[in-house]
């Protein structure tokens, strides 16, 4: 199941990410914005539990997240959305998985993945700016969900910026219960595996690299 948030404050945000004059300084600041307004939405139905506390004036009977929230940003493009979801979430707890993409076969490679342990009836939240063929999340939900540590892994969203319809039909088929959470669904990859019209090379443009 995927999900693209239309919003008109998200449109003007993402137009101000897809501009290729926008500084790294801006495109930073913006993208982290943008990932706390998918963020917003993916947990609009997120279970609670009763939790009463006392007001100044007598008890209150509300409500607390249920799970430990579990953030995981891919390696290195994730890490500038990461603020984005802490902003919303400030207690949740962080793993890292690194992926790289084979320049020659396009194919997702793993050289480091660590999450955390302990978890109370996990909810995951797999950050990543683009899903463009969907291998590294592919890739990224099959690590969480062979996780052990005395946990089921079954509950797991992603948060993308930007996703191509090639990577969301991937994810799709191979993890039908996962949840997507897009801000706009692009046309198409392009033959070097780029989202069209897409944003250029995301990582670059986070961390000033190109």
């Amino acid at each position: 199941m995927h999900y693209q948030v239309d919003h008109p404050l998200l449109t003007h945000k993402m137009t101000i990410l897809r501009n290729k004059n926008t500084n790294t300084k801006d495109f930073r600041e913006v993208a982290s914005e943008i990932t706390m307004l998918l963020a917003y939405e993916a947990l609009k139905h997120v279970e609670l539990e009763p939790k009463t506390v006392e007001t100044p004036l007598c008890p209150y009977e509300g409500g607390a997240v249920a799970h430990d929230v579990v953030l995981v940003p891919i390696l290195r493009a994730g890490v500038g959305m990461l603020q984005g979801v802490l902003n919303l979430i400030p207690d949740a707890r962080v793993g890292f998985v690194g992926i790289y993409r084979d320049p020659a076969t396009a194919k997702p490679v793993t050289y480091y993945e660590k999450l955390p342990e302990n978890l109370r009836d996990p909810l995951f939240f797999i950050i990543d700016p683009m899903l463009a063929t969907g291998g590294s999340i592919v890739a990224t939900i099959d690590m969480i969900k062979k996780h052990g540590n005395g946990h089921k892994a079954n509950k797991i969203k992603v948060i993308s910026i930007l996703s191509a319809p090639e990577g969301i039909a991937v994810v799709e088929k191979a993890h039908p219960d996962v949840e997507i959470y897009t801000g706009h669904i692009d046309e198409y990859l392009n033959d070097h595996k780029y989202i069209i019209p897409g944003l250029g090379d995301a990582g670059d443009r986070l961390f000033g690299t190109k």
